[in-house]
């Protein structure tokens, strides 16, 4: 994959997930969050099966049906489960800063367990990128927002589980096509969010208003079918440390959005924590220079 195919597909990536917190925020208001979790992942696993179809040959269920599986249960049901439950819980700002843990979690893992190499500056720059999403997260969520201990508990264990996601699907890529794991992986995972939430809460609380119907399909459409396949379409074409870094810029659009679309003030914390952010990237992404040979060494 060429520079500026990859360029483009961050940019998107970046863009929509980071639309999706603002975006959330307000759904929520005409959706019980358990519900709101299934229906989003299901018709997003329902738009990407009509692309599957054709590929049915690549589908290999019987082989690899625990990869389906597997990968539901951390990248859809507790990622999603966990987040759309949490955010209730604490400032949008702070959650977001918690969950975005993630990029640090993925270098470690994946140092661990996928081999890529871990030095100095990119240690240095995801250190760099959590700090910066703090940051600007602190700003946006002001000193009066409520702090919960359930929504640390929720935000951590939505970072935790999408960092180990991420790691699994990176492992087992050559495995699995990936337009079939990322419908079957919303399939599975809005089939039991939908049912669970069908039980614990009432379809007659939804609102389904205009505003909240285009909310549904733009996050259904765009964050969820579209954005799993980009992600994942960019873990294969590199390491999974450095494409996760770039998701440190996720939070600040989102509050890049309330700055302009709702004329939230741009603060000091909003600028220094961009150049935290745009730091990390440059160093984590920084091809490290060989060390030099020592003479006399063939």
């Amino acid at each position: 994959m060429n520079k500026r195919t990859t360029f483009f597909l961050i940019f998107f990536l970046v863009l929509v997930w980071g639309i999706n917190w603002p975006l959330s925020k307000y759904a929520l208001q005409d959706m019980p969050p358990v519900l709101f979790s299934g229906v989003r992942t299901l018709l997003g696993g329902l738009l990407l099966l009509i692309a599957a179809i054709p590929r049915y040959r690549r589908l290999r269920f019987k082989q690899t049906w625990h990869i389906y599986l597997l990968s539901a249960l951390v990248n859809v049901i507790l990622y999603y489960g966990l987040q759309t439950i949490g955010i209730q819980y604490l400032p949008a700002g702070l959650f977001s800063a918690i969950v975005f843990l993630q990029p640090v979690l993925v270098g470690i893992f994946s140092w661990a367990w996928l081999g890529e190499r871990m030095y100095g500056l990119k240690v240095i720059g995801l250190v760099l990128g959590f700090a910066g999403v703090g940051v600007i997260s602190s700003g946006a969520s002001g000193a009066s927002g409520h702090i919960s201990i359930a929504g640390i508990v929720l935000a951590l264990g939505s970072a935790l589980s999408w960092a180990l996601g991420t790691v699994y699907v990176k492992k087992n890529s050559g495995k699995v096509d990936n337009i079939w794991l990322v419908a079957l992986q919303l399939m599975i995972g809005g089939i039991f969010m939908t049912g669970l939430g069908s039980v614990t809460e009432s379809w007659s609380d939804v609102v389904w208003s205009t505003e909240f119907i285009a909310s549904l399909l733009f996050i259904s459409i765009f964050v969820i079918a579209l954005g799993w396949l980009v992600f994942y379409k960019l873990m294969d074409s590199g390491e999974a440390s450095k494409v996760a870094s770039f998701t440190f810029l996720i939070p600040l659009v989102a509050i890049l959005i309330g700055t302009i679309v709702l004329n939230e003030p741009f603060t000091y914390s909003l600028l220094i924590g961009l150049v935290l952010v745009l730091g990390s990237i440059y160093l984590v992404n920084r091809p490290r220079r060989p060390l030099p040979k020592l003479i006399g060494n063939s």
